[in-house]
């Protein structure tokens, strides 16, 4: 059973990239890259892109001349440069999210026979950081670094929800695509399960990404209260009951609160009152 990211997600989630700065633009190409795509051609990138293959290049020229992407000499495909790995290793050496992120994630793996992820937002979707994967053969998988976009996920749904309100204006605003019979694009309908995501301190997506996929995520905050990221667990849809969502719901909302604590953040206080007791 497909539990597992898709290519075609990417091409998806550039549309529109005249709207983006050149900075913008050239940084999302890094976003094509994946376990499953490690290595892209030119003209394989500007297709995902939706570039043409002259500002590609020149895109990846500039990224390469500071370590970003490198060229393979006799493939001529392109991958991620070292320069990221510098960076990914500072990042874990003075804050070590793994150490501290992981054990919570593996708990609640652990606790819910089902595969529990980590994400933090990344400009209009989030990005999948931390994988605690079931053991069950038939389970949800996800790829290290998988985007997820923010209006059909319950990662996604759980940070709109402590968002800023501009910020949750400006995703609405835009053209909101359809990924599964279940997408929800209306952004009248969106709101009001960002509104319920709220109160009740966590978001559902039944089947809204992936078909027979069902999510259910809390948000983490960060030392100013604002939503950072989030943590949630991915479930087949078959298998989800009343009993069992609801389970999830008490175990994500408890481990949204410890990863928070541990990254040294301050939950909101809308989040702190919302305790799940019904399923939703």
């Amino acid at each position: 059973m497909r539990k597992q990211a898709t290519p075609d997600l990417i091409t998806r989630r550039t549309a529109g990239p005249r709207h983006l700065s050149t900075v913008d633009r050239a940084l999302t190409l890094l976003d094509l890259f994946s376990e499953s795509r490690p290595e892209s051609g030119l003209s394989e990138l500007a297709r995902l892109a939706g570039y043409d293959k002259a500002t590609t290049r020149r895109f990846l020229v500039a990224l390469g001349n500071h370590g970003y992407v490198e060229q393979d000499p006799e493939s001529r495909k392109y991958r991620l440069g070292a320069a990221l790995l510098r960076l990914a290793n500072v990042r874990e050496t003075t804050f070590p999210v793994t150490d501290l992120v992981l054990p919570i994630l593996n708990r609640l793996r652990d606790s819910t026979a089902e595969t529990a992820h980590f994400s933090l937002v990344a400009g209009n979707s989030m990005a999948t950081v931390m994988i605690a994967e079931s053991p069950r053969a038939n389970r949800v998988s996800l790829e290290q670094g998988e985007r997820l976009p923010l209006h059909s996920t319950a990662s996604g749904i759980a940070w709109l929800a402590f968002a800023p309100d501009k910020t949750v204006q400006r995703i609405l605003a835009k053209p909101l695509k359809p990924l599964t019979s279940k997408t929800e694009t209306d952004p009248e309908r969106l709101r009001k399960q960002i509104e319920t995501a709220r109160v009740n301190g966590f978001a559902v997506a039944d089947q809204s990404h992936e078909d027979d996929v069902h999510g259910i995520a809390a948000p983490v905050f960060n030392a100013n209260a604002h939503a950072s990221g989030a943590i949630a667990v991915a479930t087949p849809a078959s298998r989800v009951t009343p009993e069992t969502a609801q389970q999830i719901q008490m175990a994500v909302h408890q481990a949204a609160l410890e990863i928070t604590n541990v990254l040294g953040g301050k939950p909101h206080k809308m989040f702190q009152i919302a305790i799940p007791e019904t399923v939703q």
